[in-house]
């Protein structure tokens, strides 16, 4: 299975989702990370489910639950979006959820696994991220991978009153 890696697997968002993908929409601490500025209502999320079964071609994005081995229950959330068939690239970001699963491995391994999907199952040919530049957990598992700073938007995100750089990262396939 493509998508199961040693401690955890990647899934499909299905409508038992709906409670968890409400608690990560709607945390204003990581609203900086996907440009979020309103909350969105359980209504507008259970919408989205309902068409969560268009493929990456027709929706342009894949969202994925992370869910440890041992459960059907989601850690984390893991995306490809902005998906360029034509140009073979899609932009990828992640959220795990919880303290208690960050510096787990999880976010390493999901990684790993949508990398994997995305090259070899999708034929992409690159990859981008786009990390604020005080981000360091994530520009350090991003680089890990390989993924090499291409560029800095300089003041791109207004957080907390005040602006950050966000830089953009890119992975090729070879």
């Amino acid at each position: 299975m493509t998508l199961k890696g040693q401690n955890i697997y990647l899934r499909a968002l299905e409508p038992e989702d709906l409670d968890f993908i409400y608690e990560i929409e709607n945390n204003e601490a990581i609203w900086h990370v996907s440009n979020t500025q309103t909350p969105y209502s359980k209504f507008l999320i259970r919408q989205y489910l309902e068409n969560a079964h268009q493929d990456i071609y027709e929706a342009k994005q894949l969202r994925l639950a992370i869910c440890l081995n041992n459960s059907n229950d989601a850690v984390g959330l893991i995306d490809l979006f902005e998906f360029d068939p034509m140009h073979q690239r899609a932009g990828i970001g992640i959220v795990i959820m919880n303290d208690s699963n960050r510096n787990a491995g999880i976010g390493t391994e999901a990684l790993s696994l949508l990398i994997n999907y995305a090259f070899n199952q999708l034929q992409l040919h690159q990859l981008f991220a786009n990390i604020g530049s005080k981000n360091e957990i994530s520009i350090a598992l991003f680089s890990k991978f390989g993924f090499e700073k291409i560029g800095i938007k300089k003041d791109w995100n207004k957080i907390n009153g005040s602006f950050e750089d966000e830089i953009l990262y890119q992975l090729i396939n070879h």
